[in-house]
């Protein structure tokens, strides 16, 4: 399916309303929505339009935004990241310290 068919499909198909940012879209500014491919496969388009969802240009880019970062990111479900440690124990020795307020020293 061509991307004009396949975004013609989602209009008739979908309300004309962001899929993020909630804003509705009609007469000029229906050009301003795309159409978005949930599992990020551009040649997944099923007639009923279960891959789809309408998302403003400003939407639709953070969306991509947000997959290219998270290629970045390190994965925070890894079982090999390194645990965050601390070297300052503040009340190492306090015991100690009120041991010899009591006793006067």
């Amino acid at each position: 399916m061509k991307n004009v068919d396949y975004r013609n499909q989602a209009l008739k198909l979908l309300p004309w309303v962001c899929g993020k940012c909630g804003r509705d879209f009609s007469g000029k500014k229906l050009r301003e929505l795309t159409v978005h491919h949930k599992d990020h496969n551009p040649r997944n388009n099923p007639p009923d339009g279960s891959n789809w969802e309408l998302l403003c240009l400003y939407c639709h880019d953070n969306e991509h935004s947000r997959m290219l970062d998270a290629e970045w990111l390190p994965d925070h479900n890894s079982d090999n990241e390194k645990k965050a440690t601390t070297s300052h124990t503040p009340f190492a020795n306090l015991s100690q310290l009120l041991s010899d307020k009591k006793d006067g020293k």
